[in-house]
């Protein structure tokens, strides 16, 4: 079972786009999806809100997030957050794949 975050960085004046353009253009985020556990780091736009970027972020497990919350990248992430002015907002799940029942539904 893996562990599923969504990161939801708000902010004005398109300073969340800027973050996310900053994190893919210096190399933090490539970083980040090269630790070990990382699963997914995604950045999405939402079309409803322009001022929000909603970031996905799956670990293999807690030792896998535990170790990336303590590593430097994490400080890092935390700086270029609090350069932009973001709020952050989370939901975590837990994941467990597609139930067959479920299956149907997607068109696979």
């Amino acid at each position: 079972m893996s562990i599923a975050m969504n990161l939801y960085y708000t902010g004005h004046g398109g300073s969340a786009r800027r973050f996310a353009e900053e994190m893919e253009g210096s190399g933090i985020a490539a970083a980040i999806r090269n630790e070990d556990g990382n699963e997914r780091y995604e950045y999405f736009f939402p079309a409803s809100d322009p001022e929000t970027v909603l970031l996905i972020d799956i670990w293999k497990d807690q030792a896998a997030l535990d170790a990336h919350h303590a590593s430097p990248l994490m400080q890092e992430i935390m700086r270029l957050r609090d350069k932009h002015g973001l709020h952050v907002r989370a939901e975590r799940y837990a994941t467990e794949g597609i139930p067959a029942r479920d299956s149907a539904f997607l068109g696979q």
